[in-house]
Order: C-alpha cells, then structure tokens, then sequence
C-alpha cells in the first residue's frame, strides 16, 4: 500500500515509522526539511519538501497511485485543503485528516472527509477515564463519541437477559467472556456470575450505563 502523510511532527512521525514498519510504501511531506529528523535512521520511506497542498509536489510524490493520504500538519486549513484536494482531484482511496477544532471537525465529516479531532478525543478519554473507573476501556471510536468497554457482570445481575443491559442507539453489548473463552452476545442469553461483557457505549450515555452495571 502506498501512504502519503502530510506533516513530519509527532503524529506524522510516529504514522511514517509505523507504516514503514509494516512493509508499506511511504511518502512524508512536510515544508520544513528540519522535521525529517523525526524519522530516525530506521525510516526506509520518502521524504518530499514542500507544501502538502501543492499540486507539484503531491504529484511527485506519486499521489496518482496511493492508496491512502492522511493529513496530520498542525494547521487545521492545510490540512483540510490538502484532504480536499487528494479527495476530490485526485481521487485517492482512503483520506483521512486531523482537525484540531471539533465544530470544524463534524462539518468536514458531513462533507465526505474523514476526520479525527484530537481535542475531542483527548476530553471523552479524560472523561471516561476519570469518572467512570471500574470499568475498562478497550478501544474509543471516531472522536471519542463511542466507546467499546470491558466491566466484569456484578453477582445482582446474574441471570438478567442481555437484552436487560441495552438502550437502544446507547447501549449495545457485543461479546461475553465465560470461562476463558468468548461469543457473540444474543439478546436472550443470560448472564452468569463471573461473565464479563464488552460493550459498545455512547460517551454521552456513559453514566446510565455505569447506574446499570455498578457492583
């Protein structure tokens, strides 16, 4: 797969090295050559100095033929240009851009470009993380809307329903563990003592959920 990523900071440095590691083709841009530095001596892909949003340059990095563009500068506007452009004019597969402010972030998202907001993320992580302890956090989705939650089954819920721990477009348990191993939960199982259940929570229903499943 061929990755182009715009700006060589942290995150641009750290997606460069990861995909280069994983045997892909990589292209970084970045108008400040200084940045390259970043890399380290391990880095086995391309670099390009210049502007991301610069036709020239995104066609010398072969944009005609990459497989994905994520765009990762420190400024929301070259990055949502940049995104536009390997989008709309260029056409490439998979785009994907970091936009600091999340107003902006959800209209780019309306208007076909994959966004993340790290400023959105960032706060629905600290949140989680702070008020809702006892349970796990195993992977947030988008800019943190959705979280997949791990919490051990408390003994007062043992033989409840499944469908006894969901809220419809809040609460949608996925999988049990039993015993060591894991299946697919179905709204009639019951719930064993010792079952622990992942779950797919909205942020915002966060506290109805903790409400239903504390010991």
């Amino acid at each position: 797969m061929r990755v182009i990523i715009g700006g060589c900071g942290r995150v641009g440095a750290l997606l460069a090295n990861q995909f280069s590691a994983s045997g892909h083709d990589v292209v970084v841009i970045d108008k400040d050559a200084r940045t390259f530095r970043r890399l380290g001596k391990g880095f086995t892909g391309e670099t390009l100095r210049g502007m991301v949003f610069d036709r020239e340059v995104l066609e010398k990095a072969q944009i005609k033929v990459a497989d994905a563009f994520v765009a990762v500068t420190s400024g929301d506007n070259s990055n949502v240009v940049s995104a536009t452009i390997a989008r709309e004019m260029f056409r490439v597969p998979k785009v994907v851009a970091r936009i600091f402010d999340p107003r902006r972030a959800e209209i780019y998202r309306r208007l076909g470009i994959q966004t993340v907001s790290s400023v959105a993320w960032a706060s629905n992580e600290i949140q989680s993380l702070v008020m809702h302890a006892h349970m796990v956090r195993d992977v947030s989705l988008g800019g943190g809307e959705v979280q997949l939650v791990r919490v051990a089954i408390p003994p007062r819920m043992a033989g409840r329903m499944v469908a006894d721990l969901s809220g419809p477009g809040e609460i949608m348990p996925v999988a049990i563990v039993r015993a060591g191993s894991s299946f697919i939960a179905n709204a009639h199982e019951a719930f064993q003592e010792g079952d622990i259940v992942e779950v797919a929570v909205l942020t915002s229903a966060m506290a109805r959920f903790e409400s239903m499943t504390n010991p």
